[in-house]
């Protein structure tokens, strides 16, 4: 694919240094304040929360989602489940079924309505996060409410919502058109498109350049369509013409950026990062 990929692109800038992924997509545990940081594992085998790891959202999740024990501690029993506002049932500790979230997908995705949003990822002031299940080609929305009060993220409460009435409706319906339907998909492309990726030739640096839609299907990358994790941090704002979508790798670190303008009413892709 990378080979295929030089005879369309066009470069317009020299080769740049390799850019790590950022630090809150890479779970760490600290065992001590001396010790290396390591990946977190998979599936984490203590029912003990590691020091600091209710200081970013990111860190406390990675863990809620990979050991029952912790699991069931960190939520707020008996727990209220809702459809479409009314409370359906009250589910007790020991009807709680381990919940795995994002964790058997291999990735989640961040859908950010403006620049600033990704400063929410790393404020340790956030102290409201949603973490949804979207169901895209059914209509449904599993949402799953946290909050932090006393140093501590518990999970308060769950609800199941329309698709439909989702902050991030219309554009969550234009993503899984352009994810799933390839046609689409190059109908909705910028007439150029900025793109940033590793250099084919050389695995420790990147390139950066444009992409035509002539030239997309070298590039174009693979997508979740049918339904996609996200964590909302704060209140989500669908009042915006331009939104960026990070899918994120669970177990590798890996993240690519897809950030999509609106205009005259349609939404195009403006801009690739693998």
């Amino acid at each position: 694919m990378r080979t295929k990929r030089l005879a369309f692109f066009v470069i317009v800038a020299a080769v740049l240094a390799s850019a790590s992924c950022s630090d809150g997509r890479k779970a760490k545990m600290a065992m001590d304040d001396e010790a290396e940081e390591e990946p977190l594992p998979e599936r984490y085998e203590s029912d003990d929360l590691p020091r600091g790891a209710d200081g970013l959202f990111d860190d406390f999740i990675y863990y809620f989602a990979s050991n029952e024990q912790l699991q069931r501690r960190r939520i707020d029993f008996p727990i209220e489940e809702s459809l479409h506002g009314k409370a359906t049932r009250v589910i007790t500790e020991g009807e709680w079924r381990m919940d795995p979230l994002f964790m058997d997908a291999g990735e989640y995705t961040l859908v950010l309505n403006a620049p600033s949003d990704r400063e929410l990822v790393k404020d340790t002031a956030t102290n409201n996060v949603t973490v949804e299940k979207i169901f895209l080609t059914e209509d449904s929305v599993r949402q799953f409410l946290f909050t932090r009060a006393n140093g501590r993220w518990m999970l308060r409460a769950i609800r199941m919502e329309r698709l439909a009435n989702h902050a991030n409706a219309s554009f969550l319906q234009f993503y899984q058109q352009f994810a799933s339907d390839s046609a689409f998909q190059v109908s909705s492309l910028c007439d150029e498109i900025a793109f940033s990726g590793p250099d084919p030739d050389d695995d420790f640096a990147q390139m950066e350049g444009f992409i035509t839609p002539d030239s997309w299907e070298a590039f174009a990358p693979e997508l979740p369509c049918d339904s996609i994790f996200t964590i909302v941090y704060g209140k989500p704002s669908s009042a915006s013409r331009e939104k960026t979508i990070i899918v994120c790798g669970i177990s590798n670190g890996e993240e690519m950026e897809l950030t999509f303008r609106q205009r005259r009413g349609k939404w195009r892709l403006a801009k690739l990062t693998e």
